[in-house]
């Protein structure tokens, strides 16, 4: 085994859109394990939109990465070494010490996964924290019921993906989608099922939702904010019910965003908004497998991974996700 580990650290906090400048990736020796602990090799890590949010110092619901420490974010790996019965040489785990070539994992904060079940790489996306998300922010926060008109914005991502395809599996009457391309409407369209998508870059997000969905939505599932919540409130039903998931549109705005300006009518409109966490919901881990994992393997529910080789290259795949370069899940092979 090499005895020179990489991590990747942030050495300035971002303002505005991040820079690789904000980066800096590092040599350092590989960790030993303690009494209790293990080694773990890692194999892939992610990139997910929170972690912008981290890089800045304000207070929020995850603590601010700190300056010069490498950066935290789920990874799969391989123990190596092992110090603990629970984990074995060989053992593939899922933890959140990602950013860095070798992590040192307690039982505590890492768990066994199991690759027969469904490919390694999922457990990062469908079948990990992104699915949950997902399936928790359709089934709980915005309480999905069959027949419903379902809009989902930044679909072509990891978690507006699953959650159109589960909605449409699940009975919804219409599903619509958002993304930034020509070629992620056709995707959503062809690939995934979608009943309707546009280019949110081709005209106003209002005009085409409100052609997309001409008796209204009744489930709106954020993952962009601004613009886009503007026209899901417009296209509103009474009593339509919102999951507000992400709002990557003005991660890195300098300034309060002009949208959006119609709140007034989620009074007369009755509308349900809520932000949630998936930390919030992992109570429904179980049924979420259950239920789930099945459709993954019978591929009924599609899933895309957009992989990028290298460590080094991690803050460059961090940056594309932000700019809406990936399709489906932004992976980092270590």
């Amino acid at each position: 085994m090499s005895t020179t580990a990489i991590e990747v650290r942030l050495a300035s906090r971002p303002h505005g859109t991040p820079t690789l400048d904000n980066f800096a990736v590092v040599e350092v020796d590989v960790p030993r394990p303690g009494e209790g602990e293990a080694l773990v090799r890692n194999l892939e890590i992610s990139v997910d939109p929170y972690m912008r949010g981290r890089m800045n110092a304000a207070r929020s619901y995850a603590a601010p990465y700190e300056v010069g420490k490498v950066m935290l974010g789920g990874a799969i790996g391989e123990v190596v070494e092992s110090e603990t019965d629970a984990f074995q040489p060989g053992d593939l785990v899922l933890h959140g010490f990602g950013w860095r070539s070798h992590a040192v994992v307690t039982p505590k904060h890492a768990a066994k996964i199991d690759a027969s079940v469904a490919p390694r790489e999922t457990y990062l996306g469908v079948l990990g924290m992104t699915g949950l998300t997902a399936y928790a922010g359709l089934t709980e926060v915005a309480r999905f019921t069959p027949g419903d008109t379902v809009f989902v914005s930044g679909a072509a991502g990891a978690v507006g993906s699953a959650a159109g395809q589960l909605a449409k599996l699940k009975g919804a009457k219409r599903v619509i989608g958002s993304a930034g391309s020509a070629e992620k409407v056709r995707h959503l369209i062809e690939d995934l099922g979608f009943d309707a998508a546009f280019n949110y870059k081709d005209a106003p997000v209002a005009e085409q939702l409100a052609a997309a969905a001409p008796e209204g939505i009744d489930v709106y599932f954020d993952n962009v904010g601004g613009e886009h919540l503007e026209a899901a409130i417009a296209s509103a039903n009474v009593h339509a019910r919102f999951a507000i998931c992400g709002m990557i549109s003005i991660y890195n705005a300098t300034e309060p965003p002009a949208a959006p300006r119609n709140l007034a009518q989620i009074i007369g409109k009755r509308l349900d908004i809520r932000g949630f966490l998936v930390g919030d919901h992992y109570d429904l881990q179980p049924k979420f497998v259950a239920e789930v994992a099945p459709l993954v393997r019978s591929g009924e529910l599609k899933y895309d991974e957009t992989i990028v080789e290298g460590l080094r290259n991690a803050p460059q795949a961090f940056l594309d996700l932000l700019a809406g370069a990936n399709t489906g899940k932004m992976l980092v092979r270590v």
